[in-house]
């Protein structure tokens, strides 16, 4: 053996030992409790949920160049369009018909065309009014079709278009130069000459269809702080129907409880003594009412959620998955979050679970306060949903994604990480026992649940939606309501309609009420209404007949038209209520899904008023019907401003038709009275403020679906609970070494307003 040969046999053996020791020293260890771990479940979705994607800031473009090139009309940008002008102004996708996306998703037929729903308003036409075209096929579209009459019966009359961001600048220039003709005036009572003053929208326009009129309340401004709760007394109603901006005027001015005609009036008023003038200092910054500045230095950082071995759920495009969910998310930017093909295990729960309105009606003894209903729709729940802050709005380490939206603009606009999605550990067993009688054993689960989160601010409201899902195979639909409250001038009997909240603030009391669609297909799309309460009979007990008990029994009825499924608001309602499908579980009951309600909504708008039936919805707290592509919201972003004649009546939609049988929906109705009060300073806070429903599986599986958890504990009296291999607990400290490497801080919300 030459010394070649043998060196070549010694590194060999060399490499040979060393890989030996690396064998030895790595066999039983774990691999790194910090390491992250792909989420269990694979996406097998391949792309079909972008059927419900919202549309790409691209195709919004390619819609709006095809527009201004093939309609034959001069088209103003919205963003500085006078009511006289034809404009764009709103792009959004247009959701296929539902049975087309079941032939493509479930029978493999063919991807629907992918369209848009555009909106116009066409003020320069001999008949003003709205338009709306659904455009095709994108990305590059070809055609357009004009869905206005097939989606309202008829055309959309031009007074019923929301009110663009041109049109209240231009109402405020006008307010600012009628307030020049009250110097006096202003710089006694409000130590203004008017240019700092903030202006407030109020709504409905009127008292019947075609009116535009609207009270605007004056407030004092200062910068970094809520103006909402520093009323000065002053309101002003504008009209301002005329399409010539020219022409508008204002028709009415309140002070302090009176009523005059112009400014000028309320000048010479002022001038002769005759008005008494409550004197309001400019505020002061360092003592301003509402204000948010902390008040103290920070103290200690608070608990930090993160997860130890990276996210458990997965993200592709629209959709997200987390052990055994599956939804497709998007964002409608009138009417807000929309979820769509909710499915457990591989089955499809939900079809469409959608916000549709949110009302606040308000009461006062100030014409702003009494007359406002606002419809938030109208203004766009979608489009102001802002980006959300980083470990306050949602956990740090939350996942946080861009929406994009086209409205009052040729531009699409992006409002970046305004969705959030996580996991949140309710620190809440969703299941436990402790077994103390013939063996000693300990069997639980914690409550993890995916959270899908958004958050629009409304004006002075700010309400965060919540869409939860859990392990038990329940959904959850939550919405909590915050920010500042709503106030009027104190002034008379003003604590008739609220509570004293500031030296001359009244906080005007108010209803929220929250509609929703959910689209149920529990095992199919034909499914029927059963109903479950409890009830007593009074009998003989059996084994003697000499006494008598009250033997409580189980009640089931089977509703079988629209008019029986629709419960009015605050009245009895079947404490078990579900969506049965024709085919049984193991045990012979009908697979099934219970909604479950809780909410504390205050009193409907009386049947006799002539705007009742713009919010109809409001009428029941669940009404069930059947499903019609023709009925597909229950309110329209129209409604807002001719309530009096409105473009959606929800109460149409139901008409006693059967079902049983049939592809149903329910619209669900949740809010709450709120009478505010001197802890709503300077917010609402979200304790107490929160509403919402449960789809919770009743009878659909064979035993509770979470048994198949990995995160399930067990551990007997016999076994060492402190070991890892039985308890996975005890596997935990080593996991708390896991920080997270937490992105930088930033924020970047205020940069697209």
């Amino acid at each position: 053996m030459n010394v070649k040969t043998a060196l070549i046999l010694l590194v060999l053996a060399l490499a040979t030992i060393f890989a030996l020791v690396c064998v030895l020293l790595t066999r039983g260890r774990a691999p790194s409790t910090c390491q992250d771990q792909p989420p269990e479940q694979e996406d097998t979705d391949d792309g079909q949920s972008l059927v419900f994607a919202d549309l790409t800031p691209e195709e919004m473009v390619q819609v709006v160049q095809y527009l201004q090139g093939n309609l034959g009309v001069q088209l103003v940008d919205a963003s500085r369009a006078k009511p006289s002008d034809n404009c764009i102004a709103s792009v959004d996708l247009q959701v296929p018909a539902k049975a087309e996306v079941l032939r493509f998703l479930d029978g493999g037929g063919a991807r629907p065309p992918r369209e848009a729903l555009a909106v116009l308003y066409f003020g320069n036409q001999p008949d003003p009014n709205i338009t709306e075209y659904v455009v095709g096929p994108l990305p590059t579209p070809a055609y357009h079709r004009d869905v206005t009459v097939q989606k309202y019966r008829g055309k959309v009359p031009y007074h019923r278009r929301p009110v663009t961001g041109k049109e209240y600048m231009d109402i405020n220039a006008l307010i600012q130069r009628e307030l020049r003709k009250a110097p006096r005036f202003l710089a006694t009572c409000c130590e203004s000459d008017g240019t700092d003053l903030a202006i407030l929208t109020t709504a409905p326009r009127g008292f019947k269809s075609g009116d535009r009129a609207t009270w605007f309340v004056l407030f004092h401004s200062m910068a970094g702080t809520g103006y909402y709760l520093l009323p000065v007394g002053l309101e002003v109603l504008v009209e301002h129907r005329d399409l010539r901006v020219s022409h508008w005027q204002l028709r009415q001015v309140f002070y302090n409880g009176r009523y005059f005609a112009s400014m000028g009036v309320l000048e010479e008023a002022f001038v002769a003594s005759l008005l008494e003038v409550v004197r309001i200092p400019k505020p002061q910054a360092e003592a301003v009412l509402g204000s948010m500045r902390p008040q103290r230095p920070p103290g200690s950082p608070g608990p930090l959620q993160y997860e130890p071995q990276g996210p458990r759920y997965s993200i592709r495009g629209n959709r997200v998955t987390f052990q055994g969910w599956s939804i497709a998310f998007g964002m409608n930017p009138n009417s807000g979050p929309r979820l769509f093909d909710i499915r457990y295990r591989g089955e499809r729960i939900v079809y469409e679970l959608s916000l549709q309105e949110a009302l606040a009606l308000y009461g006062s003894n100030c014409p702003g306060g009494m007359l406002t209903r606002y419809l938030d729709g109208s203004f766009g729940i979608g489009r102001f949903a802002y980006e959300l802050v980083r470990g306050l709005d949602c956990p740090y380490t939350a996942t946080y994604v861009d929406r994009h939206y086209l409205a009052e603009s040729e531009t699409p606009k992006t409002n970046q990480n305004s969705l959030c999605i996580f996991e949140h550990d309710a620190a809440l067993p969703l299941r436990r026992h402790f077994s103390d009688s013939q063996s000693l054993y300990y069997g639980g689960l914690r409550k993890n649940t995916l959270v899908i989160r958004a958050i629009s601010t409304l004006i002075n409201y700010d309400y965060i939606w919540d869409f939860m899902f859990h392990g038990s195979g329940a959904v959850e639909v939550r919405v909590h309501a915050t920010g500042y409250i709503s106030s009027s001038f104190l002034h008379g009997q003003g604590t008739d309609y609220g509570n004293r909240v500031g030296p001359h603030t009244l906080g005007t009391m108010h209803l929220h009420h929250i509609h929703y669609k959910v689209d149920l297909d529990v095992d199919g799309q034909l499914n029927s209404l059963e109903t479950q309460d409890m009830a007593y009979k009074i009998m003989k007990e059996p084994w003697s007949m000499q006494n008598t008990i009250e033997r409580l029994y189980l009640r089931r009825e089977r509703l079988e038209r629209e008019d029986k499924a629709a419960f009015l608001l605050n009245t009895p309602m079947p404490r078990y209520l579900s969506f049965a499908s024709p085919n049984p579980n193991k045990w012979g009951h009908p697979r099934s899904y219970r909604i479950q309600i809780t909410s504390f909504a205050g009193e409907h708008l009386p049947a006799s008023s002539p705007m009742e039936r713009s919010i109809s919805w409001g009428r029941y707290q669940l009404a069930v019907t059947r499903r019609k592509e023709e009925e597909p919201t229950s309110t329209s972003i129209y409604n807002q401003n001719d309530p009096w004649t409105p473009t959606v009546a929800f109460a149409d939609f139901i008409d006693n038709e059967t079902i049983t049988n049939e592809d149903l929906v329910a619209w669900i109705s949740v809010g709450f009275l709120h009478v505010p009060h001197a802890e709503d300073v300077p917010n609402t806070v979200t304790v107490g403020n929160g509403v919402g429903f449960f789809l919770r599986p009743y009878n659909y599986f064979d035993e509770d679906p979470s048994v198949d958890s990995p995160d399930s504990i067990y551990f007997s009296s016999e076994q060492d609970a402190r070991a890892c291999g039985a308890n996975p607990l005890a596997c935990l400290p080593p996991a708390a070494a896991c920080a997270p490497h937490l992105p930088p801080f930033r924020y970047g919300g205020f940069l697209n307003l």
